[in-house]
């Protein structure tokens, strides 16, 4: 059989060679067709039949030869191609089943061989023509089927990837208007939240339509294609769901639009929305605190303690690590905390304490340096570009954009002012802290030895005491003074010391030491000088009680310096230990000062 295939095969080519005009036998061709040679015989088919007309066979083969075509056309690349070949398969089929009759079966037979069936009453082959017109209607019911389930599946296949195509520019349409999700949140609105779920329905829809298009494939039965959804999630809105899909590979990777415009929505009804109403609730409360500040004139920092809100804070974080709303509640709380502090420090403000005064002082420009900080980086801030993501914020709570910059200002000015006044203030009771006041006297309570004072200290012990030497007409006298918040000391003392010895000139050699009983009610201090007379050393040693005030100070000649001091609180001696070039030696003195054989 296959040899007569090839030979009818070459024979037509042969003879289609020699001329194109030369008539081709149904002869041959009909041994190409009965072995289902289709594509090879189409052609001479072709022209058979447009030389003859008048056999129903060739209109039979034409019309599998057309329908055998569409069956292997592609259903989606060339569905047109597929539709006209249905057309032209049914076209033919029609032809042949109102031209085969029984006549034609008899004079033709070996025509229609596929046909041919044994007799079950006689068991004879024969050909029926019952058979034929029922092969004829089936093949022409299944060819319309097909034309109409591809033309189905082609319209659910286009409707899904236009749809799809449609979801992915409402995402690139959504993402090219913020620079990040963040913005995409902080911005949102309701043209957004409409997007956000066009998108989710437009993907729905693109679902929908892909389903249908997958119900009608598996109908059509084995085709090119077997596409399996693989929804990828959008995590990053810069780097995810702009990339276009393609329909026809089976590992279909599409973005899941849907899952994350219900995402957003959530985030912006759930999240966004509530924590925009908490801002505008947080600064009227900050604004009626400040309200009563200025009607009461009372310290409000509690009723600030009470109304922090961490959890604002740490939401509206997650989405901007910088909120613009942040930095306005932070100034106005810097502000009303200075305020406040200024309020309560004015019942104390006229107080003689000096050390109280700076505290507050001190206290005070703290608080003016945090909003110093915080109103001078709000001033840089670009409220054009941030209004954008808190338009709903400023609208509600200050009108408009320039309304909050003026706010600002203002406030910067204000801090400006008092800043300036704070510090002057401050650092004129700095200056009053470095003396203490005794009459028309004020002791330096600072070492500067480019000054020409009158009280020269040797010891300063902060807040506690100082000891030195004034000169009057060149002739020394020790001093000591207890440093006290006022200035005014409460234990103080003067007494003689070694004229020969203590002169302004010597003043560079001469040192001191102190002692300070541990219940601070007794005070010794050595003042001695580190240049030798008549190959001793001069000492003055004095004790003094907090209650009584100096209790004796007597002058000593020492052979080494002294150098530390130990107080017997029971016996009330004083130990002297003095040494120089690795010698040392104790002096003790009794309650009275008298040295202790």
């Amino acid at each position: 059989m296959y040899l007569k295939v090839a030979f009818a095969f070459l024979l037509i080519i042969g003879t289609s060679s020699y001329s194109y005009c030369q008539k081709i036998k149904y002869k041959d061709l009909i041994l190409l067709l009965d072995a289902r040679q289709f594509e090879k015989a189409e052609p001479f088919l072709k022209r058979y039949l447009k030389d003859n007309s008048d056999n129903p066979s060739a209109y039979l083969f034409m019309g599998i030869t057309y329908q055998e075509k569409a069956l292997s056309n592609d259903v989606l690349t060339h569905t047109e191609i597929l539709i006209a070949n249905c057309d032209s398969a049914v076209l033919f089929f029609d032809k042949a089943y109102n031209t085969i009759t029984e006549k034609e079966l008899k004079r033709n037979d070996e025509n229609y061989q596929m046909y041919s069936r044994r007799d079950l009453r006689t068991g004879d082959f024969g050909i029926k023509l019952s058979d034929v017109r029922l092969d004829l209607e089936t093949r022409v019911k299944s060819t319309k089927e097909r034309k109409e389930r591809v033309k189905e599946l082609n319209k659910f296949f286009v409707e899904s990837k236009t749809l799809y195509f449609k979801a992915n520019s409402v995402f690139k349409e959504i993402e090219s208007k913020y620079e990040t999700e963040n913005s995409l949140y902080l911005q949102s609105d309701e043209a957004l939240v409409a997007s956000l779920n066009k998108l989710a329905q437009t993907f729905d829809s693109t679902m929908s339509a892909f389903t249908n298009y997958k119900s009608v494939l598996k109908q059509i039965g084995k085709t090119n294609y077997n596409q399996q959804l693989n929804l990828q999630e959008i995590i990053h809105l810069k780097k995810h769901g702009t990339g276009i899909a393609d329909f026809t590979i089976d590992d279909l990777k599409i973005w899941d639009y849907k899952r994350w415009a219900k995402s957003a929505i959530e985030t912006i009804e759930k999240v966004i929305d509530p924590l925009r109403d908490r801002m505008i609730s947080y600064d009227i409360a900050l604004n009626k605190i400040r309200d009563r500040i200025k009607k009461d004139s009372v310290s409000v920092v509690s009723e600030l303690i009470q109304l922090e809100d961490r959890l604002l804070y740490s939401q509206l974080q997650k989405f901007d690590p910088d909120p613009l709303p942040i930095a306005i509640f932070e100034m106005k709380k810097a502000e009303m905390k200075y305020q406040s502090d200024v309020i309560s420090h004015k019942p104390t403000r006229d107080s003689s304490n000096i050390m109280l005064k700076l505290s507050y002082l001190t206290n005070e420009l703290a608080d003016i340096h945090i909003l110093d900080s915080i109103t001078s980086k709000l001033v840089k801030r670009d409220l054009d570009k941030e209004g954008g993501n808190y338009h709903h914020f400023i609208s509600k709570a200050y009108g408009t954009k320039a309304v909050l910059s003026s706010l600002i200002k203002t406030t910067q000015d204000f801090m400006n002012r008092e800043k300036l006044r704070k510090e002057i203030e401050w650092e004129a009771t700095i200056q009053a802290t470095k003396w203490a006041i005794n009459g028309s006297d004020s002791i330096p309570l600072f070492f500067e030895q480019t000054r020409d004072l009158n009280f020269k200290p040797l010891v300063i012990v902060d807040e506690k005491f100082t000891i030195g030497l004034t000169y009057k007409d060149s002739l020394a006298s020790g001093y000591f003074y207890s440093i006290t918040p006022t200035r005014i000391p409460d234990v103080k003392a003067t007494f003689t010391v070694e004229q020969s010895s203590f002169t302004k000139r010597n003043l560079p050699l001469i040192k001191c030491i102190s002692l300070v009983e541990p219940s601070g009610q007794v005070f010794f201090s050595v003042i001695f000088s580190e240049s030798k007379t008549e190959d001793k050393f001069p000492v003055t040693i004095t004790k003094i009680y907090k209650s009584d005030g100096l209790a004796w100070s007597n002058n000593y000649r020492l052979d080494l310096l002294p150098t530390e001091l130990t107080y017997a609180a029971d016996s009330g001696e004083l130990s002297i230990k003095t040494s120089a070039g690795g010698d040392s030696k104790i002096i003790v003195l009794d309650k009275n000062g008298k040295q202790v054989q």
